[in-house]
């Protein structure tokens, strides 16, 4: 008589039967939450770029169709490319940008190593300041900054749309944060070495800075792409206009052309989506890195 010989079960069955093992009831309520949460995210943007192939007519018809009944895709984006100054209102734009990002830079770095490292009297002071700002809305302090501005004339001009971003309080206590964590000994040991604070900060601190100061770019760079308000306040001629505000051109006292803004907004936000692709990881990394230590 010789022995049965039981064949091994599987390898599919044995990673279905691990599939299902791991399958518990919280796991999958918390995929239908992600789930949900993820197309109430993504569904302004499908709805956006639904409405920018349409005429106006169909923009806010009962039934929601993705592809329109009447396609005016390309007379929408050929009027907002072409049949005006886009390529400018984006370039103005950047420029926006990018210098408020480097002036933003220039002074929070400093400003944040000497919150975290440095003591001095007040320190305590001054960081809760830098806290309290944080509840500040641009609001408050735009009547005062908009008389200033043209006491000294300088409306409608990169200048003015740049201003009131110079300092951000944001950035001063994301980057203390960072710096908080930066081993002290490194620090003394540059001083024994006969650094000074502003060649620690240049040789030592920059450098390490990158991770922070990338997460801070995308929110500082997301922010006054898409600002509206300030803009709205300080342009006064179509020369300098943003490609946020060039948006409200299509809307005259009795009506709005919805096909026309809703593809102008899709321009504006193409840009943001493409930098955040190639920035996430480092945006995650200072992020994570910002919050070791409190």
């Amino acid at each position: 008589m010789t022995d049965m010989i039981i064949p091994p079960p599987a390898v599919g069955l044995r990673r279905l039967r691990a599939a299902f093992k791991d399958l518990t009831l919280g796991r999958v309520c918390l995929t239908i939450v992600l789930l949900l949460g993820a197309c109430l995210m993504v569904f302004p943007f499908v709805w956006m770029l639904s409405s920018s192939l349409k005429p106006t007519s169909e923009v806010f018809d009962a039934d929601f169709r993705f592809w329109p009944r009447t396609f005016a895709g390309v007379q929408n984006y050929y009027d907002v490319l072409v049949t005006q100054p886009y390529l400018r209102y984006l370039l103005n734009s950047l420029i926006v940008c990018c210098g408020i990002l480097a002036v933003q830079l220039i002074t929070a770095v400093p400003a944040a190593y000497a919150l975290a490292k440095l003591k001095f009297r007040g320190s305590t002071i001054f960081l809760g300041t830098v806290i309290a700002c944080l509840t500040v809305p641009i609001n408050v302090t735009s009547i005062p900054i908009y008389l200033g501005l043209v006491k000294m004339g300088l409306l409608d001009t990169y200048f003015s749309m740049m201003f009131p971003f110079f300092v951000s309080v944001f950035a001063i206590f994301l980057f203390r944060q960072f710096f908080h964590s930066y081993p002290d000994s490194i620090i003394e040991a540059a001083r024994v070495d006969g650094f000074t604070e502003i060649e620690i900060v240049l040789r030592l601190i920059l450098p390490a800075v990158v991770p922070a100061a990338a997460a801070f770019s995308v929110f500082s760079f997301v922010a006054h792409w898409n600002d509206l308000y300030w803009p709205l306040i300080v342009v006064q001629s179509q020369e300098k206009m943003t490609a946020t505000l060039s948006m409200m051109q299509y809307r005259s006292t009795f009506d709005i052309n919805y096909g026309r803004t809703f593809a102008a907004a899709t321009i504006v936000t193409l840009p943001m989506m493409l930098v955040f692709l190639f920035a996430r990881r480092a945006f995650v990394r200072g992020i994570t890195m910002s919050g070791i230590k409190g």
